[in-house]
């Protein structure tokens, strides 16, 4: 029989209990380390993805409110697609016919040629949206319209009178093949008119003295604060009267025969759609759509109206605006001459 004998370890421990194994490099404290690494490296990895994103949205806002802005300034134009086939080509004639206004001749002769040139014009239309203005823009446009059709016989051009087509507004249809207008739309008006005021009497109340100095003693012709004389109403009523038969000559050679002999048809009346039609100043009832379908017989239709960028109407709106104030207070015609 034999003793087993246990031998105590020297230490304390008890020696059938496991043994720790060896700690490994870096197994102890450095696995947090390597954790708030990645956590450092995911997060400036999200936050670059995150500031990419926000670049991209904003380059994408930037770049549609761009495209806004532009198409709002007419830069962009599904009508350019359309000029590669035959087409009716539309042109406005919108608001008070003046020099740097809202129509001007220059403007809308580059359109007129533009229309007439593109031979895949089967015919013109003017829209005409105008109560008059500058005898003188509005003899240009007729004129180059008379021009142009005698350069391209094979190519018509109608009038289409939509709600005011007054003064210069239709001496520039009067140039047209035929004029179309709505039952309700306002015609005529073939007159003249000169405005202003006088304060000659104010000034006297109020003690003001005018010191107006002049080489010609007619140079203060129509002056606003000093009288009107006899002399002076003659020689303003015979120029208004002169440019008065400019515009009958123009309306009888450009409707001829078609004229009624009513005695009031220059007399500077207005005349609805309808009743001008009866006086001869209109062919017939009609309006965009129904020149492009039946008259031209061409459905599609391009604008070729002048546009102007956004600086360019903000620029005119604000000048047009000053100016018609200075004019309201001194007393005085924007517009000078008027075909009203």
């Amino acid at each position: 029989m034999s003793d087993t004998h246990d031998f105590d370890d020297p230490a304390g421990n008890d020696p059938s209990a496991p043994r720790p194994r060896p700690a490994r490099p870096g197994a102890d404290g450095n696995w947090e380390r390597g954790v708030l690494e990645k956590l450092v490296l995911e997060t400036l990895a999200e936050r670059r993805r995150a500031r990419r994103w926000s670049i991209f949205l904003r380059l994408l806002t930037l770049a549609w409110f761009s495209v806004v802005l532009l198409a709002f300034a007419g830069w962009f134009s599904a009508d350019v697609a359309k000029k590669t086939e035959r087409h009716t080509a539309l042109i406005d004639v919108e608001g008070v016919i003046a020099a740097g206004g809202e129509t001007s001749a220059d403007e809308l002769v580059e359109s007129l040629k533009a229309a007439f040139e593109d031979d895949k014009t089967a015919g013109i239309v003017l829209r005409i949206n105008s109560p008059g203005g500058s005898p003188v823009q509005s003899g240009i446009i007729h004129d180059e319209i008379l021009r142009l059709r005698g350069k391209h016989p094979d190519t018509p051009l109608y009038a289409v009178i939509e709600e005011v087509g007054a003064s210069g507004g239709y001496y520039v249809a009067a140039a047209a093949d035929r004029i179309y207008v709505d039952k309700a739309s306002l015609v005529g008006s073939i007159g003249v008119l000169m405005g202003g005021f006088g304060f000659v009497d104010v000034m006297e109340k109020v003690g003001v003295e005018r010191r107006l100095l002049t080489a010609g003693d007619k140079k203060g012709f129509l002056d606003s604060f000093s009288p009107l004389s006899d002399e002076q109403r003659a020689h303003a009523q015979q120029m208004l009267d002169q440019i008065h038969r400019q515009f009958i000559d123009v309306v009888r050679k450009g409707r001829a025969e078609r004229l009624s002999d009513d005695p009031d048809l220059f007399s500077g009346l207005v005349w609805t759609g309808e009743r001008s039609v009866e006086l001869g100043l209109a062919d017939g009832l009609g309006s965009v759509a129904s020149v492009a379908r039946d008259v031209i017989k061409v459905e599609t239709i391009v604008d070729y109206s002048p546009r102007e960028n956004l600086a360019e109407k903000l620029a005119r709106r604000v000048g047009a605006s000053a100016g018609e104030t200075i004019a309201r207070v001194l007393g005085v015609d924007a517009q000078g001459w008027s075909l009203r």
